[in-house]
């Protein structure tokens, strides 16, 4: 809730999420379950990208599927929100200029007319463009390069260049990578990189950030920190009655 009183309340500001939404701390059930609960309140307002966290297969590692049996008893909650990842979409363009996803770019795509084109519906791949969106980083060699995250690519400056220029587009804005100071600029600042959880999985102790846009695309980058209430505190694992 921090990140709502740091960037200004619904509906009088809009909000772009560029994914992982789970897998990151004691709360994704309540976490994923706000987000889309706002969505369907203001559908016009909020806008929703998939990470590689949801999915099927990551989840069943990093906690998310854990959580709900742990809650539930029982897997359904999972399978409710697994289908409905299927659905979200992978990337967005912010008035033509600010092309936002979760990870990078992929050496299958070189027009945003071959995303249009993706059948999204469907488990994130283990290979592949749609694998490659919400897996790739930014890197500082050129060319592209082999991801030690075992999916997607490391891309280089040039690569981000050569995709800027051919769609017209001035900013590449995406997440997946953790970052002390909760954004950071990478080649030639045509690539942000913003993290939006501080105190990742309370014990990294870094900050967190949002990008503000205004009419004009101008952007300024705010820093704000855990909530003073949450530092230290011990969270009680109480299951939300809405799915029982």
């Amino acid at each position: 809730m921090e990140l709502f009183t740091t960037g200004g309340q619904l509906p009088d500001t809009n909000y772009l999420f560029m994914g992982d939404y789970v897998d990151r701390g004691y709360h994704s059930v309540e976490t994923v379950s706000l987000l889309v609960c706002l969505k369907l309140r203001y559908k016009d307002r909020i806008t929703i990208l998939r990470g590689n966290h949801e999915s099927r297969s990551i989840t069943q590692v990093y906690g998310f599927y854990d959580e709900c049996q742990q809650k539930y008893g029982n897997s359904n909650v999972w399978t409710y929100f697994t289908d409905l990842f299927d659905y979200f979409p992978l990337t967005a363009l912010i008035n033509g200029q600010i092309f936002c996803l979760h990870g990078g770019l992929s050496p299958t795509i070189e027009q945003l007319d071959n995303i249009r084109c993706l059948d999204r519906v469907q488990e994130v791949p283990h290979e592949g463009p749609m694998s490659d969106l919400l897996w790739s980083d930014p890197d500082e060699r050129d060319g592209w390069n082999f991801s030690s995250r075992g999916a997607g690519y490391a891309f280089g400056n040039d690569i981000s260049e050569a995709f800027m220029r051919t769609n017209g587009i001035s900013l590449i804005s995406r997440a997946h990578q953790i970052v002390m100071e909760g954004f950071n600029w990478m080649h030639d600042r045509n690539v942000l990189t913003v993290f939006s959880a501080p105190n990742y999985v309370y014990r990294t102790g870094n900050r967190a950030a949002i990008m503000e846009i205004d009419d004009n695309l101008n952007s300024s980058i705010i820093q704000f920190d855990p909530a003073p209430s949450q530092i230290g505190k011990v969270f009680q694992k109480r299951t939300p009655d809405y799915f029982l």
